[in-house]
């Protein structure tokens, strides 16, 4: 077995273990009409995932993937900024008087998390994801992206796609409307807020990348937590709008999943030592081209480590190695 089955085995025991199991998330009933239910590739069924059933449950299970990927895995990267941001919800909720009503908030942390878990198995798996997830799983290894890219492609496949949708299937579950849980939804905008300005500053370019930074720089501001967030709450009173509409619905979701995905191509494009080809890039909707792309930059990658020969034109400075940078610019 080779190291990336190796670790898309070890994921997927991470991403799955627990108490409780759960199909497709439904918003409107016994049938899901919103996004796409992660489905088995050889019945087309839908998956069944573990997910759990408590904030510490979440936290388990995010720990759990941590401690099976390696650090620089683009995946790794948004998981660990998830992991700080449940913890930080988990201490406002254990402190109490912060929110409104604590028991909405954990119910939606949970449900929240649970998509970006069962996109983790089935990716892992060697099943489909949602297409908002898709190229950060495709360019995971991809020596050219920064971390901070990853950090910023997971936020927005989770917020601006699997947010709506959790807070719609909250909100029928209570049998509330979005307007009982929007105070709180705001209050944790000011949680992520700080974390958010945390991770960008823990993980802009250094000294290293000065060559790419300004572009990178550019690229990374026009993406933002509390515009994210903004614009998932407006798709949440779309979709609710939609409820008793099962196809408008489903037509609704499916091309919020699609431009999230659109978007997440973007924040994800190559600034680094090699630039993924457009022949690359259009694979990433293939239904093994992601795996295909990890597999080989993960490669890649133990090649240069290993001190293999660079084919792919002359070397260049990585952010590993930023003693040979500084050389090379003197």
């Amino acid at each position: 077995m080779d190291g990336t089955a190796t670790t898309r085995a070890a994921t997927t025991s991470a991403a799955t273990a627990g108490t409780s199991v759960a199909g497709p998330t439904s918003v409107a009933g016994p049938t899901s009409v919103v996004g796409t239910p992660t489905t088995d590739a050889a019945t087309s069924r839908p998956a069944r995932v573990r997910t759990p059933g408590t904030v510490e449950g979440v936290l388990g299970r995010l720990r759990a993937i941590a401690a099976h990927l390696p650090p620089e895995d683009g995946v790794a990267v948004f998981n660990r900024l998830y992991l700080t941001v449940t913890e930080a919800v988990r201490d406002r909720l254990a402190a109490g008087g912060y929110f409104a009503d604590p028991s909405a908030v954990a119910e939606l942390d949970v449900v929240f998390a649970g998509r970006y878990l069962r996109a983790v198995a089935a990716e892992a798996a060697g099943q489909e994801p949602p297409a908002c997830w898709r190229p950060l799983f495709a360019l995971r290894s991809h020596p050219g992206v920064h971390p901070l890219q990853f950090a910023l492609a997971g936020m927005n496949a989770h917020i601006q796609h699997d947010l709506p949708l959790a807070v719609v299937e909250v909100c029928r579950r209570r049998g509330c409307a979005p307007a009982g849980v929007e105070a709180d939804y705001h209050r944790i905008n000011r949680v992520l807020a700080g974390v958010e300005a945390a991770a960008r500053e823990q993980l802009m370019p250094g000294h290293d990348l000065l060559e790419c930074a300004e572009p990178l720089t550019h690229l990374l501001g026009t993406w933002s937590v509390e515009a994210a967030r903004e614009g998932a709450w407006s798709a949440v009173q779309a979709l609710w709008e939609l409820r008793r509409l099962p196809a408008a619905a489903r037509a609704f979701a499916t091309a919020l999943d699609d431009s999230v995905g659109l978007l997440g191509r973007a924040l994800l494009l190559p600034y680094g030592p090699r630039g993924a080809s457009a022949q690359e890039i259009r694979s990433i909707d293939g239904p093994t081209g992601g795996r295909r792309i990890a597999a080989a930059r993960l490669a890649e990658a133990r090649s240069r480590a290993a001190g293999g020969t660079n084919t792919d034109g002359p070397t260049q400075p990585s952010r590993t190695q930023p003693h040979r940078a500084r050389r090379t610019r003197a």
